[in-house]
């Protein structure tokens, strides 16, 4: 355990690296799903439609999906038999962003749905009244909700940096390429290398708390209305 504490301390090259890439990655990941995913939150939020109910149940089914599954699908989608394989995208950090946004979307888009709705329960008398147009309405809620919806984004980043299955197969865990913190520590465990795994272990928890941290924070400002 010492031993992995001094790799953190002195910053060890390869744990930095791995740190990097994990973070660019999800990163990454989180801003393009909550560009996805918070409009579509605040869209079934402000409007009704004849299978409305169907589209949000299936909306939260899809906050489990299988993340070995979502992996599976892409790398048949990206290899080279598949439809994009000529991208030449598999075993590529774009791939692995590519699986954390659609693992992620569905939990932002839910996160983001339920906390625009209270808002719009609010707001909609008012918004009518001015006669404000979906787009008004839509681009009013996101942002007078943003302290949400960054707990709707920060839920998912949680998510997409502590994924392991989905990562391995469609990034295929290659050193200095596509090894990111969840698939080097099953990596390193597997080859008994136990100071590496604790210290990238350490990282991973590190990054964990805080983004509960700054889940707390949000939360906390948003109900003492610091903001």
């Amino acid at each position: 355990m010492w031993q992995a504490a001094r790799l953190v301390a002195t910053f060890d090259p390869d744990l930095v690296e791995i740190t990097a890439l994990s973070l660019r990655v999800s990163l990454g990941a989180t801003v393009i799903a909550s560009l996805i995913g918070l409009p579509l939150g605040a869209w079934l939020a402000v409007n009704r439609f004849p299978a409305r109910r169907f589209v949000i149940a299936i909306l939260n089914a899809l906050m489990g999906l299988p993340p070995v599954v979502v992996g599976l699908m892409v790398y048949m989608l990206f290899s080279r038999s598949g439809p994009f394989g000529v991208l030449g995208l598999l075993f590529t950090p774009t791939a692995m962003v590519i699986a954390q946004v659609i693992i992620i979307t569905p939990i932002i888009a839910s996160v983001a749905h339920q906390a625009i709705r209270e808002l719009w329960a609010d707001y909609h008398d008012l918004l009518i009244s001015l006669q404000a147009t979906r787009l008004q309405r839509i681009k009013t809620l996101l942002w007078d909700g943003r302290r949400a919806l960054m707990t709707a984004s920060l839920a998912g980043f949680g998510r997409a940096i502590g994924e392991v299955g989905a990562i391995m197969i469609v990034g295929g865990n290659i050193d200095h390429a596509t090894r990111v913190l969840t698939t080097a520590i099953a990596l390193e465990t597997g080859k008994g290398e136990f100071d590496m795994a604790l210290a990238l272990g350490f990282v991973l928890i590190g990054l964990a708390i805080l983004v509960n941290l700054g889940l707390h924070f949000i939360s906390r400002t948003e109900r003492g209305a610091r903001w």
